[in-house]
């Protein structure tokens, strides 16, 4: 069973509303709708936000307040937690019919389009920033992953592009130094991948069997076991750098994990990256 919350700065009732025709399309879902109303500052959402990653829901909301739809987009963003906005999309089209703002707040119409648009960059940004590439601009992302080959890495870099954050995936070589940029990134943005050997053998099989082709030592377990060795002596060198392990875990999972201790990095220092997105990002 699925927790959808209805969220709503007024009544809830609208959205609820909504919420039950569009369910009328899913019969064999079992959803149970938790209704909260009168969500009127960053508080509430906050702990909207927080509940509903608790029990693993996603949020429906109604917020009139550009400024709460955006606190709502941003927490949810942090806590991998699903919002969907029914009013926003729908002022956005308005203003445009009428050629004029909600309460004739100038630019509200690129606001409102937002999300859109950072989605886009952030997607574009991990496939630019994918394996290495374009290391000199590491600064820019607001989150960078390390890990040997056949890590999950890019897999996690589309998964949480897609979920508005920018990334930057970094392969570790043996006998290749980390770039030094690295050092120089805030605490609370490089995140380090650990696996078992066994499990990262059969992948790599798995891979050769899938080319049908040798891959030499890439698929030698002892060979296996010294990368990683290799990795987890560079990943020791910065305590700072958490480290997570994720045999055997989904790609969600992995993805959770990283932004919680990325959320709790922020708690604990305002000033660490995840606020926005690189210098040159898209305005509107």
């Amino acid at each position: 069973m699925r927790t959808i919350f209805v969220v709503s700065d007024g009544t809830g009732r609208t959205a609820d509303q909504a919420l039950k025709a569009a369910l009328t399309q899913f019969s064999n879902v079992e959803v149970e709708i938790v209704r909260k109303s009168g969500v009127r500052d960053e508080n509430k959402i906050r702990r909207v936000v927080m509940e509903a990653s608790q029990v693993g829901g996603f949020i429906l909301h109604t917020l009139v307040s550009n400024a709460l739809r955006r606190a709502m987009l941003q927490y949810g963003r942090e806590s991998n937690v699903e919002t969907i906005d029914l009013m926003g999309p729908l002022l956005a089209r308005l203003s445009s019919q009428f050629a004029i703002s909600p309460a004739e707040k100038p630019g509200l119409f690129g606001q409102l389009n937002e999300d859109y648009f950072r989605r886009i960059e952030t997607m574009e940004f991990a496939f630019h920033h994918d394996d290495g590439q374009r290391i000199h601009e590491a600064s820019k992302a607001e989150i960078v992953l390390l890990g040997v080959s056949r890590t999950f890495k890019t897999p996690l870099s589309i998964y949480l592009a897609f979920k508005g954050w920018f990334v930057a995936n970094i392969p570790v070589i043996p006998g290749t130094p980390l770039p030094g940029v690295l050092a120089q990134l805030p605490s609370g943005t490089v995140f380090c991948l650990d696996t078992s050997p066994r499990q990262l053998t059969d992948l790599r099989r798995a891979r050769a069997a899938y080319l049908n082709r040798s891959l030499g030592e890439y698929t030698d377990i002892d060979f296996v076991k010294l990368e990683l060795m290799h990795a987890r002596k560079l990943f020791s060198e910065h305590p700072d750098w958490p480290v997570i392990h994720v045999a055997n875990k989904p790609i969600e999972e992995i993805a959770s994990e990283i932004l919680a201790l990325k959320a709790k990095t922020q708690k604990h220092n305002p000033t660490a990256p995840g606020q926005g997105g690189p210098p040159d990002s898209h305005t509107t």
